[in-house]
């Protein structure tokens, strides 16, 4: 099983960003492909994507100016298997890209991804303010997860990521 290949260009509205690939993403090289995840469902839903992609498309979403990468490359069952070496060698990793292609949102997708990333101990749902982010010019956007283990009713989960649309919407061109 391969690590599932990030989507990264310079000029990106939005850089979606995982805990790690699950075991489904990891066998077919696609990000989200677990079909118990909800993510597609959500961008679509939300106005983020004008149609509903399969998790075989992500690569087109560049065309979007929406790209994907994880904290950790490496597939697992689940984010318990995430050794803390391999969070602190992936939190390096994403700042660099992240400074590298400069998006205009990092949105972290679960409240744990982004605490993991810039080491702070919680966070709320949408953009972050007050302390600096962790890269400058790049807004933190957190997002929930979209996994389908996930207890928040579907409509509140689009209603926050429809903010992030309603953003790009504000900002495109």
């Amino acid at each position: 099983m391969d690590e599932t290949p990030d989507h990264l260009d310079h000029g990106l509205q939005i850089v979606f960003i995982g805990f790690n690939p699950s075991i489904r993403s990891g066998e077919v090289g696609h990000h989200y492909a677990n079909l118990r995840n909800n993510f597609w469902r959500i961008l679509h839903q939300s106005g983020l994507t004008p149609r509903l992609y399969d998790a075989s498309e992500d690569g087109d979403l560049l065309k979007l100016g929406y790209g994907f990468t994880n904290i950790v490359a490496r597939p697992t069952r689940g984010i318990d298997d995430i050794t803390r070496e391999e969070y602190q060698e992936g939190r390096e990793l994403l700042r660099s890209k992240l400074e590298k292609y400069r998006p205009q949102v990092a949105c972290f997708v679960g409240k744990g991804v982004y605490t993991e990333f810039s080491r702070r101990t919680k966070a709320n749902w949408g953009f972050q303010g007050g302390e600096p982010p962790k890269v400058d010019g790049v807004r933190e956007f957190v997002a929930p997860s979209s996994s389908g283990l996930v207890r928040m009713p579907m409509g509140e989960i689009i209603g926050i990521y429809r903010r992030l649309a309603e953003f790009t919407q504000e900002n495109d061109g």
